[in-house]
């Protein structure tokens, strides 16, 4: 059975798992209990709370052991399952491990955990706690691939939308639980609450669409991001994979490609 694990199921990590799945390569999204997508409507983590949930023509599906991968993949259908430990290694071995869980820090990663271990983002040194690793910033080297050294540092800052850039990321203002009062897609205005933490006020910064919106219940610590408002009052962006993961996902696709064995491995059976 050669799979490609991917441990992360945001909205990065979804678009990758989305590359690899429309080119027929067998993917298992591994994700945690309560995961922490903002951007849920396009983020296979969401079939944790739902089930199920479908990106673009993609639909994810939550199994409760690795058994069921399989039937997932007859079906056309990505598995996601709830194992943030890996504990399936003990019985299942994939042939690629890509750490999508965007640490953005140095985490010690055991290179014999797969035939190859990608990396995405800062936090990842080749050679180290990768085989490869690929630049997630915006700009002249996103998507890029290293066969040596690390992926740009975290510069903390969003991409700029129109006029906005750290403004457009809401960020929990306490520890507490969310309440979420509007939808992603919806259309706001500025000062219009978006959602509660801890008791306490997230008003939109400005007008615009909720593109993204955590998890309604979840437990939050102070400074979480927890939404993102898109300044352009287009609503397509809330459904659709972004460039920026399309880009990242092709960057892994040119990394496994490189490998021969891995290569001729992937479609066996």
């Amino acid at each position: 059975m050669n799979f490609i694990l991917i441990w992360g199921g945001g909205d990065l990590a979804s678009g990758v798992a989305i590359r690899l799945f429309r080119v027929g390569i067998k993917v298992l999204v591994v994700e945690t209990a309560q995961p922490l997508a903002v951007r849920r409507s396009v983020s296979f983590a969401q079939a944790v709370y739902d089930g199920e949930t479908q990106i673009e023509e993609v639909t994810g599906k939550l199994i409760e052991v690795p058994s069921e991968m399989t039937a997932c993949w007859d079906e056309d259908v990505v598995p996601v399952i709830v194992d943030p430990e890996l504990n399936l290694l003990k019985d299942y071995q994939p042939i690629v491990v890509i750490d999508a869980r965007m640490r953005k820090r140095y985490v010690d990663i055991p290179l014999d955990m797969a035939e190859m271990v990608i990396g995405l983002g800062p936090g990842f040194v080749v050679g180290n706690n990768c085989h490869a690793a690929v630049e997630t910033n915006r700009g002249h080297f996103l998507g890029r691939v290293y066969w040596e050294g690390s992926p740009e540092p975290d510069t903390g800052v969003p991409g700029k939308v129109q006029a906005y850039a750290k403004e457009r990321v809401l960020h929990a203002p306490a520890a507490g639980e969310v309440l979420t009062q509007v939808e992603i897609g919806d259309t706001v205005k500025a000062g219009a609450p978006i959602l509660f933490v801890g008791g306490e006020t997230v008003p939109a910064p400005f007008d615009g669409v909720v593109r993204g919106l955590i998890h309604s219940g979840i437990s939050a610590r102070k400074g979480m991001k927890v939404g993102d408002i898109d300044p352009r009052p287009e609503t397509f962006r809330c459904w659709y994979v972004s460039e920026k993961s399309l880009a990242i996902g092709g960057g892994v696709l040119e990394a496994i490609l490189t490998q021969e064995r891995i290569r001729s491995h992937l479609w066996e059976g």
